[in-house]
């Protein structure tokens, strides 16, 4: 049996949320090992589209919920980790848009514009036109409106790669993962193995939280899922476009992401209403064929004769809420040495670490100055969704 191991802080999940995390505890001095069962990022953070969201789109009822005001803060904090001046350095991860948009086809603008003359998102957007105008949409046939968002989008590929370095030595690929406990107490992990024991263990691994929890025979907090089918596009007519298009409901009818492929050509990853419900009912061919429909619609002077598609199942993975309604907050339950949580969404990430911080502040929790870690087995790093469905 290999060695034991003893650290501060164990966590189970090397997506986004987990990676942050063990960078902010890292440079507060705590030492962590993080384990990975799969590929860095490749449970959620890679199929996600990358926007850092400060929640304008939850305000398109017209009223700023608790969602809006909770995530406003969280673009200014990720600019300033990619400036290098933040909490954790980021500078280096390859920012895809400085803005994401809103636009309104034709029909809609009217309405729209009366709600961000309102004070709820005054300062927030600004309208564009002409050369301002996402690229895909500067074209003399376009007719609608579009705002500005403060919101980035990031590439997600080489955030994780950026997050795996600030982890240094402590990443482990992991199998088998069990519970270590002492006089009935979780005390940390049996890793294939290998005991490890740690001051807090912590779950963030989104939909595999489940597992773990049924792993370590704790059934609260319960987990939900809400399925996605989202579609992506490749092909040389494609233009970078970020953006939610607004259709008549609460939710964005499309909302587009591009993304680079190694090929050098774009790809748009495709989510919003296309992918909910209905979206999730349809086939492949189906929910392919419907995405043509919409964008053919919406931009019918792009060239799609060569363009390829494809379309991704995703499983968004949060804490079990009445009528699977979308949490406003990263969330965190703590049973003794264990905490559990999801970010609910790749914007609160950041939240998700103050969560864990203010727990382990609130018990005095100190670095206990560990042995330096032997060489472990690092987990790969995930590969991007669309050079594994359209290389």
């Amino acid at each position: 049996m290999s060695q034991s191991l003893s650290t501060d802080v164990l966590i189970v999940g090397g997506g986004i949320a987990g990676l942050w995390l063990n960078a902010r505890l890292r440079q507060q001095g705590f030492s962590t090992v993080l384990l990975e069962c799969g590929s860095l990022g490749g449970g959620q953070s890679l199929k996600s589209q990358g926007i850092i969201h400060g929640g304008a789109k939850y305000a398109l009822h017209g009223a700023l919920t608790g969602a809006s005001e909770a995530i406003a803060d969280m673009p200014r904090r990720w600019r300033e980790a990619l400036a290098g001046n933040g909490e954790l350095d980021l500078s280096g991860v390859r920012i895809l848009s400085e803005a994401h948009y809103l636009w309104s086809p034709g029909t809609l603008a009217g309405n729209l514009t009366s709600f961000f003359a309102s004070k709820a998102v005054r300062g927030r957007v600004d309208q564009v036109k002409g050369e301002q105008l996402p690229p895909a949409l500067q074209h003399p046939k376009f007719k609608g409106k579009v705002y500005r968002l403060a919101e980035l989008v990031l590439d997600v590929p080489s955030l994780i790669a950026r997050l795996a370095e600030l982890a240094g030595d402590g990443l482990l690929a992991a199998e088998r993962i069990e519970p270590l406990q002492e006089n009935a107490e979780l005390c940390g992990l049996i890793v294939d193995g290998r005991e490890i024991r740690a001051q807090r263990v912590v779950l963030s691994a989104g939909a595999g939280n489940a597992e773990l929890l049924a792993a370590l025979g704790v059934e609260q907090p319960a987990q939900q899922l809400r399925p996605l089918h989202m579609v992506l596009a490749k092909g040389p007519a494609l233009k970078p476009l970020y953006a939610h298009c607004l259709g008549g409901g609460p939710k964005p009818r499309v909302t587009v992401t591009t993304h680079p492929a190694a090929d050098g050509q774009w790809v748009w990853y495709l989510g919003g209403d296309l992918a909910e419900a209905d979206g999730v009912a349809r086939d492949e061919a189906a929910q392919i064929q419907a995405a043509q429909k919409e964008m053919a619609a919406l931009l019918p002077w792009v060239d799609q004769s060569q363009t390829r598609w494809a379309t991704l199942r995703v499983d968004r993975a949060e804490p079990a809420q009445s009528g699977l309604v979308r949490p406003d907050n990263a969330f965190l339950a703590e049973q003794q040495r264990l905490l559990v949580g999801w970010p609910t969404k790749l914007a609160l990430a950041p939240d998700f670490a103050d969560r864990v911080l203010a727990i382990l502040q609130r018990d005095n929790l100190q670095p206990a100055g560990h042995a330096a870690l032997p060489e472990l087995p690092r987990p790969p790093l995930g590969l991007p969704v669309w050079e594994a469905l359209l290389p």
